[in-house]
């Protein structure tokens, strides 16, 4: 069932507990992250402060008041030459999927990725069986570009992951020369 009043916004540090809460479900019970202990909402701040610092969205769903999503970026790797890439992550509370919370928070990520300067959105999906995130992505034009076999190891179970891409910018742009400018979507980090 679709849901309605969906505000999707910047995450602000009063959202970081939700936060915590919806990705420590996910690595307590499932293989779709492969952390093993779930980040303490202290170590949310820290991200937090990362992603801002770096210019990139880090976006939450609010339905009816609370907390039922997030979206965020991180670079794809630390090497300068892929400052220009960045990799995306969403997670929805549980019972929360199915209503298209997942499409309308990546929609807004890219649109935010793109708008800070990110040239090229990678997803790396666990390949769990289950393909709901391959799907999602799909929809919002990522193609597959790669697997990674039994890379990862949890629950008893080796698991691969999928390399998805997805360019933002036309290939003819010229990079901005400072990447992941702010974003017009302001960050809350205080």
């Amino acid at each position: 069932m679709p849901l309605e009043g969906v505000a999707i916004r910047p995450v602000r540090t009063a959202d970081l507990g939700a936060v915590a809460g919806i990705f420590a479900h996910y690595v307590d019970h499932t293989r779709f992250t492969f952390e093993e202990t779930p980040p303490s909402e202290a170590d949310w701040h820290h991200r937090l402060e990362q992603g801002a610092a770096a210019g990139l969205p880090f976006l939450v769903a609010e339905v009816d008041g609370r907390v039922a999503g997030y979206a965020r970026c991180t670079p794809w790797r630390e090497k300068p030459a892929y400052r220009f890439t960045a990799e995306d992550s969403i997670y929805l509370a549980p019972g929360m999927g199915g209503r298209g919370l997942g499409g309308e928070l990546l929609a807004a990520l890219l649109d935010d990725a793109a708008e800070a300067g990110v040239r090229q959105m990678v997803a790396v999906v666990v390949d769990d069986g289950e393909g709901a995130s391959l799907a999602l992505h799909r929809r919002y034009g990522f193609a597959l570009v790669g697997r990674l076999s039994r890379v990862g190891h949890k629950h008893g179970r080796w698991l691969d992951t999928l390399l998805l891409q997805r360019g933002l910018l036309p290939a003819s742009a010229t990079p901005a020369t400072t990447p992941h400018r702010a974003h017009a979507r302001t960050t809350d980090t205080g």
